[in-house]
């Protein structure tokens, strides 16, 4: 009986542990090509036209700030974020998780 016990404890633990190697490797792969294609985006938007892709970097950038001016603020008494008003805020907070998912992950890539 303990026998019995101690193997599957430890084909447990060997499972698990297994899980978490390829769940840490397919974060990472998938790190590694968001990376490449942001990577990718810039690129292929500074050929076309290294002005345009200035003032849409400053303009995301404004989007962002105004986010996360959203995000952080206090609503008023009785109000939410509804409709247009919670975009900038979605975005803003799509954009900070991308962000520390790409820390966490893509300094793992090799490709760096």
């Amino acid at each position: 009986m303990g026998v019995r016990r101690a193997a599957k404890a430890i084909s447990e633990f060997l499972m698990e542990t297994v899980g978490e190697a390829v769940a840490e490797l397919v974060l990472t792969l998938l790190a590694c090509a968001l990376l490449a294609g942001l990577t990718l985006i810039v690129y292929l938007s500074w050929s076309f036209s290294p002005r345009l892709t200035v003032a849409g970097a400053g303009l995301f950038s404004l989007f962002l700030a105004h986010g996360a001016w959203r995000f952080f603020r206090d609503p008023a008494k009785g109000r939410r974020r509804r409709g247009l008003a919670a975009v900038p805020t979605a975005v803003f907070t799509l954009t900070a998780a991308t962000g520390v998912f790409l820390l966490l992950y893509g300094t793992g890539c090799g490709c760096l």
